[in-house]
């Protein structure tokens, strides 16, 4: 709604206004109707305008925060299926199957990380790490229970974050996952 009252009253217009220069000799009924209406217009748009630059200022402020952020890192271990261990950093706030589709480890995700299959079924080695984790949903548990393997300490790759109370974890990989793509295939992520 502000653009559209900033671009009706156009950028020039709006910049006289707050300079005053409308008002002084361009514009001599000063009281009358549709001067007070069009300075209330504009003075609106200014409200509009100085709220977005608040807005996206608050908005750049929150971005390099979470730029911070981002540049922690956790340290992880992927045991994978043939007992090798992968190590990798991980950025604070990236979710398990990202980390491992960014570091190039087999975790599939076929659903893309919306918790709608079992193909990033991971096994937190260590109880203590597991403990540290957020309790899993209704819906991770119900494809938790579709999974190949299943533990006491199995979760979902994408349903749960790198934070520093886990940095350090150990998880390892299934032997297979249940995938109703044909056997051997391994998407790619995108």
């Amino acid at each position: 709604m502000w653009v559209s009252r900033i671009s009706s009253f156009g950028a020039q217009a709006i910049k006289k206004l707050t300079q005053g220069v409308l008002g002084q000799g361009a514009y001599t009924p000063r009281n009358s109707y549709f001067h007070a209406r069009a300075c209330r217009g504009v003075q609106s748009s200014l409200r509009s305008l100085q709220m977005h630059r608040y807005l996206c200022t608050a908005i750049a402020t929150d971005s390099r925060k979470d730029e911070n952020k981002d540049q922690k890192t956790i340290n992880v271990t992927f045991v994978e299926t043939d007992g090798s261990e992968k190590h990798v950093k991980v950025p604070v706030g990236t979710s398990i199957l990202e980390a491992a589709h960014s570091n190039d480890i087999e975790l599939e995700g076929a659903c893309e990380g919306s918790c709608a299959c079992s193909t990033c079924h991971v096994i937190v080695m260590d109880m203590e790490y597991y403990s540290r984790l957020p309790d899993p949903s209704d819906e991770e548990n119900d494809m938790l229970d579709l999974a190949f393997g299943l533990t006491e300490t199995s979760r979902l790759g994408c349903q749960f974050e790198a934070t520093p109370e886990i940095d350090g974890i150990r998880l390892a990989l299934p032997v297979a996952t249940r995938n109703f793509a044909v056997d051997g295939y391994k998407p790619k992520p995108h």
